[in-house]
């Protein structure tokens, strides 16, 4: 029987993650979530149970799936030491999917939640009396500012972040390093931008990309917009990651191996191209859009921080952020995935091409969120 320990499963990789591990009728699931008390945690159950379609009546599912109220960031992540014992005693494969995706906190906060969290990982991945397999999530970003293509293995160059997200992240990869090299039958996971779902378009949060494609859309800077040039945006399904999970998770074969989902060189997607179908999309759905105006990226950025003072206040909180995107824009760098497309052929996994989907994850967001990102 496979006992599964997840962190992160609120999140859009780990919400991705459950429904297809549920589908081997005999894996159960322990979840680690945060909540301030028993009603909290049975609350976020359900909406996590209504996002995976789970009635309340559908008893077999739900009592595969038990929740723990927890902490990656605490030592034994916070349960008692009956729990943690027992989740010793029973886990037979971990994923780490767990993490806070703000870019902008301070390097403390970011270390705490991601290196704290790998930390505690391997202690709980050593303490395992039946441990079989550990996937690591990280993420494309540790790249930081290098140029050119990343490569799917350690990175040793010394290298700049453009934020701490990055930066913590990249550090949490050291520190599961030498478990893995000493032989922990652990596989790095780096996904790129994460979107909804190849076939539905469905995602739990909307996050980064749904920022972004506010802004590509010009409705939150009163259509003033940067020059993209040549730039490229890397994107990729939550379900992809998920099943490159699901099935990692099942094999030695990815073991010590650094896997890149990820659209790749070939299919990211051009930003220019990609501002005008988001505007055609966002128009077609009966947002209103300003006329853009395109600006050297400097002029555009110091225009920016004049014209957000006229901005209702949650329109300037998102504005904020936008520095975050140009800074990332900026580096001229792709993410190589040869080596992970060629083993998750063995799975019948194959990058989807974004024009396959890009239409149902906007259509999803525009749909389920009035054009406003959460």
């Amino acid at each position: 029987m496979n006992q599964y320990f997840i962190t992160g499963a609120t999140g859009a990789i780990g919400s991705a993650l459950v429904p297809i591990l549920l589908q081997e009728p005999q894996t159960q699931l322990t979840l680690l979530l945060r909540a301030k008390s028993a009603a909290e945690l049975a609350a976020r159950m359900e909406t996590l149970y209504q996002f995976w379609q789970v009635e309340p009546g559908d008893v077999p599912v739900r009592q595969r799936i038990r929740a723990l109220r927890g902490d990656t960031t605490l030592p034994d992540f916070g349960l008692d030491a009956a729990d943690y014992h027992q989740l010793r005693a029973d886990c037979t494969r971990i994923v780490h999917s767990a993490g806070n995706v703000r870019m902008n906190l301070p390097i403390e906060q970011a270390r705490r939640s991601s290196v704290d969290s790998a930390k505690h990982i391997l202690e709980l991945a050593v303490a395992c009396t039946h441990l079989e397999k550990v996937e690591f999530v990280s993420t494309v970003g540790v790249g930081g500012r290098t140029d050119g293509m990343l490569p799917e293995e350690w990175l040793t160059t010394p290298r700049g972040f453009h934020n701490t997200y990055e930066q913590a992240k990249a550090e949490a990869e050291e520190v599961v390093r030498p478990a893995v090299e000493g032989g922990l039958p652990l596989t790095v996971h780096r996904p790129s931008m994460v979107v909804g779902d190849s076939q539905s378009g469905r995602i739990i949060h909307f996050q980064v990309f749904y920022h972004l494609c506010e802004f590509l859309s010009g409705r939150r800077t009163f259509g003033l917009a940067p020059e993209f040039g040549g730039a490229r945006l890397d994107i990729i399904p939550a379900d992809y990651v998920a099943r490159a999970i699901a099935w990692s998770s099942q094999t030695s074969a990815s073991s010590g191996r650094i896997l890149h989902s990820c659209s790749g060189p070939a299919l990211a997607l051009a930003l220019n191209p990609l501002r005008e179908r988001v505007r055609k999309d966002f128009a077609r759905a009966g947002r209103r859009l300003p006329p853009v105006i395109r600006l050297p990226t400097r002029v555009f950025s110091a225009l920016l921080s004049g014209v957000s003072m006229l901005m209702p206040a949650e329109a300037r909180r998102a504005v904020k952020t936008l520095p975050v995107f140009l800074d990332y824009l900026a580096t001229d760098q792709t993410f190589a995935n040869h080596r992970t497309q060629e083993l998750l052929a063995a799975a019948g996994l194959s990058v989807p091409a974004p024009e396959h989907y890009l239409e149902r994850v906007l259509g999803y967001y525009l749909t389920h969120a009035g054009g406003k990102a959460a």
